[in-house]
């Protein structure tokens, strides 16, 4: 058996994955939102086309959210059936310039379009649902298992690109509901706590074992409202003959304690809401309807208004008041425009924006661009929510920003307004404790963090030997013998979209637009008679981001000189001249000149005008 290591697998070279917009109509069908949720089809067994072909084994192969946060994606497969988990996005790194996002590699599943039995979304954040809109088409549109909340929010995401008619959905309504995905698999799910709505945890049965994925979960031990969050009732699903997989995700497992309670935040914001002289501001994730729900509630009973402010949040709170799941009176909520007709106690303005984008609305009203909103030394801005990773130094300066204009700003380390929807160490140790699993499998977080996980399992007593980290593209087993890692790996890349544009941003142009971004750009424009092969008139310059011109005219002379040198020895009674091979040494020949001089290595671009 393979044991658990944290060596970090290098991902295997393969050409860039495209996007064919042919595919996209290829198998498209009208929606259907069903309430009857069994599927179960026979197709005859395809070719793997020399990939894993164990018949009798059940295969885990996460195409994303193993190395990164994001781009969450996992392939089961059992003979002829395929299920898929999540479809997210991820957001891109700060050396990805230009890039809109990330999403998962889908090559190992082509040709087997047609044996995937079901596509379940355990929640409606992008990191799990952002990446459907490029992949449903592409795979045929198969079938899609999910609660109301999060279908309501994939078929918003899918109107943008006019494609919701051909969705064939599948509305979870309880989670004691079982479906039936092909010959092989079997669902049930259970209520998982997160931080949105409707979120659901999965167990998958196979013929080999029972794999439990609570998806992104945290304990809620005091909650506002309904039960504590109790897993124990899992531990049943392992057994002598059927042993259990828990997929556990493990983002917090560097951080102590368990998760803030619900309770305790609205508690803490509701206070804040009772005492504040003036406005209020509250900056939260689009997502958080719950809390987006107390505060509202707060807010009616101590006769204050409410205006929302930002696209995803309008959305969002219409299409939850839309379905039911929030209830107010309608007289609680005023337009952003009007906030200016009551007195300043009696107004709390909720926005996006505490990551600090550059145009959300928090982040318009901290530079004074708003067109309603100014701010005032008696307001008190409140950042009910965490840091997501990369986001620290835009959020810094966002609060700096703030603080110097004079309002009173609260925060997490001031006092405790926001509860993550991410387990900690305690809650990871109670969850074990309650699952009682026979295997462990860190998933949804950094390699490091998957690690930290796998340590914290051990500390608590599970066995190593029980425990296996896996990389994007690894191929785990599940066979009567128990779980293992193959040696197999299955081609995985990042696919990047690019406005309209989908894999076609390779690691070539990703490289090009480092390079600019890092050093600028050096345009050398040169005119050369054909007959002769002398320079006609002094090379032209043009310099972005490298250096100003006017201050380096010393540097400019010299490279004209190199230049001149350059194409006369190569050209001047040479016979025919050979315009690729003179561009590329005076690429070659001022890039390692400008280099020597300045330390930097701009994008040379020789542009060589024949006359």
């Amino acid at each position: 058996m393979e044991r658990q290591t944290c060596t970090v697998q290098g991902r295997m070279a393969a050409r860039p994955w495209r996007f064919k917009s042919s595919q996209a109509h290829k198998h498209m069908v009208p929606l259907r939102i069903r309430r009857k949720t069994k599927l179960n089809r026979v197709v005859r067994p395809q070719s793997d086309g020399g990939r894993i072909s164990d018949s009798n084994k059940t295969r885990i192969i996460p195409l994303g959210g193993l190395e990164e946060v994001g781009r969450n994606m996992t392939v089961f497969e059992y003979k002829d059936d395929i299920v898929i988990l999540d479809m997210g996005l991820q957001f891109p790194e700060e050396d990805m310039p230009g890039i809109d996002y990330i999403i998962p590699d889908t090559r190992y599943l082509e040709g087997k379009e047609k044996n995937i039995r079901g596509v379940i979304l355990s929640h409606g954040h992008l990191d799990h649902i952002g990446a459907a809109p490029h992949l449903l088409p592409k795979l045929g549109w198969p079938p899609v298992y999910a609660s109301r909340m999060t279908l309501v929010l994939l078929k918003k995401r899918l109107e943008e690109s006019n494609l919701n008619q051909y969705l064939v959905a599948h509305e979870i309504e309880s989670s004691s509901e079982k479906i039936k995905l092909g010959d092989y698999f079997e669902v049930n799910f259970f209520e998982v706590t997160h931080s949105i709505m409707d979120a659901l945890g999965v167990i998958l049965q196979t013929p080999n074992g029972n794999i439990l994925h609570p998806g992104d979960w945290r304990y809620d031990l005091t909650p506002v409202s309904g039960k504590p969050t109790d897993f124990s009732h899992l531990s049943r699903w392992n057994t002598p003959e059927k042993p259990s997989l828990l997929m556990m995700e493990s983002l917090g497992s560097t951080k102590e304690g368990h998760q803030l309670s619900e309770f305790e935040v609205h508690k803490n914001i509701r206070k804040i809401i009772e005492l504040a002289p003036g406005r209020i501001i509250i900056a939260t994730f689009a997502s958080m309807i719950e809390r987006v729900s107390q505060i509202i509630a707060a807010a009616e009973e101590l006769g204050k208004k409410v205006a929302l402010d930002g696209y995803s949040m309008k959305v969002n709170i219409e299409i939850a008041k839309k379905i039911g799941y929030l209830k107010f009176n309608e007289g609680v909520l005023i337009d952003v425009k009007n906030i200016h007709d009551y007195p300043p106690n009696k107004i709390i303005i909720i926005v996006t924006g505490a990551q600090g984008e550059d145009r959300a609305a928090l982040m318009r009203i901290a530079n004074g661009d708003h067109r309603h909103v100014k701010i005032e030394k008696s307001d008190t801005i409140i950042f009910s929510s965490s840091v997501i990773p990369g986001n620290e130094r835009t959020i810094q300066r966002l609060k700096d920003n703030l603080y110097r204009q004079g309002a009173n700003v609260i925060h997490k380390e001031i006092m405790d307004v926001h509860g993550g929807g991410h387990a900690l160490i305690e809650d990871i140790k109670l969850l074990i404790r309650q699952v009682k699993p026979k295997y462990l499998l860190p998933v949804y977080a950094n390699h490091y963090l998957l690690c930290e996980g796998a340590k914290v399992a051990q500390a608590e007593g599970f066995p190593k030997e029980k425990i296996f980290i896996l990389d994007n593209g690894s191929v785990g087993i599940f066979d009567r013998e128990g779980f293992h890692i193959a040696r197999e790996k299955v081609p995985i890349q990042y696919v990047f979209v690019d406005g309209l544009g989908i894999g076609d941003i390779g690691n070539v142009v990703l490289r090009d637009r480092q390079v600019l971004a890092q050093d600028g750009m050096f345009v050398i424009v040169t005119t050369v008679d054909s007959r002769t092969g002398r320079i006609r008139t002094s090379p032209d310059i043009i310099s972005r981001g490298f250096v100003y011109l006017r201050e380096n005219t010393e540097l400019l002379n010299e490279v004209r000189k190199r230049v001149r040198a350059i194409v006369e020895r190569k050209t001047v009674s040479r016979g025919p001249i050979n315009w690729v091979y003179l561009k590329d040494e005076i690429k070659e020949k001022i890039g390692s000149f400008l280099f020597q001089k300045t330390e930097r290595r701009p994008m040379v671009l020789p542009v060589v005008i024949e006359v």
